[in-house]
């Protein structure tokens, strides 16, 4: 699900970025065709979403985010990461949640490319925490050294999303699961007219 329109695709503009704390302090850009010469990789995994339905066994294809952290690597004071997707869509997430074995940043699922609805070409898919956590259209990574909520996390949804221990909201949140919610701020409100829902 998502709110408001999907973006157009233009693979000759569309591109990837690794920005914030990187270890050398710079940014990394891949062009759409550099971005699908990336080692692909497929995972099986669930699929949670918040509002109580799961998908079982679905097959992604795509980028492992471990390979492209490995490409562009986060300096050492690096805790939390915020994917930022198309019309100004962020999630924040821990380092540990995006380096997981089975989080990809994927273009297809079970053969299929997904479709634009679904978050052609891109979206992010972190299979062990809820859908809202992988977003649809992204277009980056922000490395952090202190956790910073997203779109979704400002607006009142848990900053963790643990599907096994039911995180929906920001009120199930215990001491360390993330920075105080956020009441509503210029930076949420500027949010743009497409964005991913969980």
């Amino acid at each position: 699900m998502h709110y408001g329109r999907p973006p157009t695709f233009r693979p000759e503009t569309w591109d990837f970025q690794v920005l914030g704390a990187t270890h050398d302090g710079g940014s990394t850009r891949w062009s759409y065709d550099d971005f699908r010469r990336l080692p692909r990789a497929d995972v099986v995994a669930d699929f949670h979403c918040v509002t109580k339905f799961t998908m079982l066994d679905n097959t992604w294809t795509g980028v492992l985010a471990s390979t492209l952290v490995a490409a562009a690597p986060p300096d050492a004071g690096v805790t939390h990461v915020l994917v930022w997707a198309d019309r100004g869509y962020t999630t924040n997430l821990r380092l540990t949640d995006l380096l997981a074995p089975g989080t990809v940043f994927a273009h297809a699922r079970d053969g299929a490319d997904l479709s634009v609805d679904h978050g052609w070409p891109l979206r992010l898919v972190v299979p062990h925490l809820y859908g809202w956590k992988g977003p649809k259209w992204v277009r980056g990574l922000e490395y952090l050294t202190t956790d910073r909520r997203g779109f979704w996390e400002e607006r009142g949804y848990h900053n963790v999303g643990d599907p096994w221990r039911e995180q929906r909201y920001s009120y199930q949140e215990d001491p360390g699961d993330g920075p105080p919610p956020a009441s509503t701020s210029a930076s949420a409100s500027a949010s743009a007219s497409a964005v991913n829902v969980p």
